[in-house]
């Protein structure tokens, strides 16, 4: 059994973070990510979804921080 100690920096974002992950991977083409046998995917498809999430959220914060300016 895996022990996941990943915590989320803003309490309460972790269903947020989720569903964005189920989003990322349906447009990676990887459908009904929620439901599936994560161990079944590569570790390059897994990387994929971790990789694009963290592409928007930087995108994120550079719109934020571009429009605080």
């Amino acid at each position: 059994m895996s022990r996941n100690t990943n915590k989320p920096a803003v309490q309460g974002a972790k269903a947020a973070l989720n569903n964005m992950k189920y989003e990322m991977a349906n447009e990676l083409g990887i459908g009904n990510y929620a439901n599936i046998d994560k161990g079944s995917l590569t570790s390059r498809q897994n990387g994929y979804i971790g990789g694009y999430m963290t592409r928007k959220m930087v995108q994120f914060a550079e719109e934020n921080m571009k429009g605080n300016q």
